[in-house]
């Protein structure tokens, strides 16, 4: 066998770097025996290293995969925690569990009770704050003569009789309905009731015309106590610094004073005495 050959199937194996510098190494032995000045050369040759050095003169700076003929080593290597995370494939919704035990392990957890019977019963309390999303009745969906039965929306010129007291109390009744409604409406989407939809709608436009109605009616009292302050700023009879609980309005002229500048009495030169 030709040496050469076999120091070529020797190093097949080894990486391309490697098989790199030893072939040129085996050119410039072949040139050298070719041309005849092996002895002219032989400096030359026997300054190069050995063979089997020729791993540590490689500088190959990346990263290179194992390579083999065999079918064992040559199947694909998956890293199976590629993010050094302790925690990947843990998963509540999936029910993976822990990976390592915890405290909670070593108690049993609890099981369902499957007849209704035994069931501890649930107290609901009926001043529960979240039955504002219902009717009085607590249901959940009206029926359809329910839901066809409600009235007009309250007006301007009836809210401005109103005090604030009713148009406050007012207000809060109006975003309870559209509770109300907003509940009906998602449950009848999750019934797929096929009724209701229209006069849901309607009652949210009778709803906000009468909350627009009074938000209306105050903003009408707000300009009309700002037009009032404006005035009071210069009026004399009015004290805006004046202490809460104390008169705030002094008049300067008694009612009966005015009466009397506006109406003078015509009284005659004879004394009453002389008229009897």
């Amino acid at each position: 066998m030709n040496p050469v050959a076999h120091h070529e199937a020797r190093i097949a194996v080894l990486p391309f770097s490697i098989i790199h510098t030893i072939r040129l190494m085996v050119i410039a032995i072949r040139m050298s025996r070719l041309v005849g000045h092996t002895r002219q050369h032989m400096p030359m040759i026997q300054g190069l290293p050995p063979v089997y050095l020729a791993p540590i003169l490689s500088y190959n700076t990346t990263a290179a995969a194992a390579f083999s003929t065999s079918s064992v080593m040559s199947q694909r290597r998956t890293r199976t925690n590629r993010d050094n995370n302790p925690n990947r494939g843990v998963s509540a919704l999936r029910r993976t569990g822990l990976r390592h035990p915890v405290e909670m392990s070593r108690r049993p957890l609890p099981q369902p009770v499957v007849d209704p019977k035994k069931r501890s019963k649930v107290t609901i309390d009926p001043d529960h704050p979240l039955w504002g999303f219902f009717r009085e009745d607590k249901k959940a969906l009206n029926t359809p003569e329910e839901a066809d039965a409600f009235g007009r929306p309250w007006v301007v010129e009836e809210l401005r009789n109103k005090s604030w007291e009713d148009l406050h109390l007012l207000w809060w009744v109006c975003c309870r309905e559209r509770n109300i409604l907003a509940t009906q409406e998602y449950e009848r989407k999750r019934l797929k009731a096929g009724y209701g939809a229209a006069e849901n709608m309607e009652r949210f436009r009778v709803v906000g015309q009468t909350q627009k109605a009074i938000k209306h009616a105050l903003t009408e009292r707000y300009y009309a106590f700002e037009e009032a302050r404006r005035v009071a700023v210069t009026d004399r009879e009015v004290d805006l610094d004046a202490e809460p609980g104390s008169q705030a309005y002094t008049p300067l002229y008694s009612d009966e004073t005015i009466m009397e500048e506006e109406y003078p009495v015509k009284r005659s030169a004879a004394s009453p005495e002389s008229t009897t």
